[in-house]
């Protein structure tokens, strides 16, 4: 990561973050990078409304939202070809879990217009995530987001999707 901007952020990578692969595509698309950091550093999210924000275009973009945390068997498991997704929980906390892609069966093949492929496995292995950390899922990293941790809880997230640059 690049020290400049994790210095300012509240929140800080977690620990399963690839950061070879971020330095990769920070380097092909350091412009766009810039501006997802400018835009963590000058929101203060517990503040900002549900829906889309801007942040360079259709290259990246922000959606908050709120919802219940769900079960292990009731959350989707997922990877993206077009977006890298990068997940911070503004309020609440959940699990997210993680999954090797030869570790799963496709469920759901590619669905271009949502960018999504769906998934099934038995071996996942779950991460919390809080306010304090945030996660990035790069095209091939299959994960299940909105896990609860003991019990429903209600969560306000934010999700960036930045287009992913071969």
């Amino acid at each position: 990561m690049e020290n400049k901007w994790i210095d300012a952020l509240s929140m800080q990578p977690d620990k399963t973050v690839n950061t070879k692969r971020f330095s990769e595509q920070y380097a092909k698309n350091t412009a766009t990078w810039d501006k997802l950091f400018e835009f963590l550093t000058e929101h203060n999210m517990e503040a900002m409304d549900l829906g889309k924000y801007p942040i360079d275009g259709e290259k990246c973009f922000a959606i908050v939202s709120e919802y219940d945390t769900k079960e292990i068997e009731d959350a989707k498991i997922e990877s993206h070809k077009k977006y890298i997704d990068l997940q911070h929980v503004i309020s609440g906390e959940e699990y997210i879990g993680l999954v090797p892609l030869d570790k799963t069966t496709i469920t759901s093949p590619y669905n271009e217009e949502k960018d999504v492929i769906l998934y099934r496995s038995e071996q996942v292995s779950y991460y919390p995530a809080t306010n304090e950390t945030f996660f990035l899922f790069f095209p091939d990293e299959v994960h299940q987001p909105g896990i609860q941790l003991q019990g429903k809880r209600r969560v306000k997230k934010l999700v960036i999707k930045i287009n992913n640059v071969a």
